[in-house]
C-alpha cells in the first residue's frame, strides 16, 4: 500500500518511492532520505516533528514534509 510517510504510525516501516519536494535533490539526500531507502517511524509527530530512522540515522521531519514523502508500507504495527 502506498501512502504519505505522515500517515504512518509509530513502529511502522515503509520504503521511500517518491519525494514530492525540492528536498529530493538537496538536504534529504545528505541525510540519507532517498528513493529506495527503508524508513521506520519512531515517533508519529503530532503535534511535533516526525522522528524517523533511516539506516542508523535518526531524522526529525516536519509534518508538512512527511506528507510529501510517499512510501510503500512494508511493516504495519499491530
Amino acid at each position: 500500500m502506498v501512502m504519505p510517510l505522515g500517515l504512518l504510525g509509530s513502529g511502522e516501516k515503509g520504503t521511500v518511492i517518491d519525494i514530492l519536494s525540492n528536498c529530493r535533490h538537496e538536504r534529504c539526500q545528505d541525510y540519507g532520505l532517498r528513493i529506495g531507502k527503508e524508513v521506520e517511524v519512531l515517533n508519529m509527530g503530532r503535534p511535533g516533528p516526525f522522528l524517523v530512522k533511516i539506516d542508523e540515522t535518526r531524522l526529525a521531519i516536519g509534518h508538512g514534509m512527511a506528507m510529501k514523502i510517499k512510501v510503500m508500507v512494508t511493516d504495519k504495527s499491530v
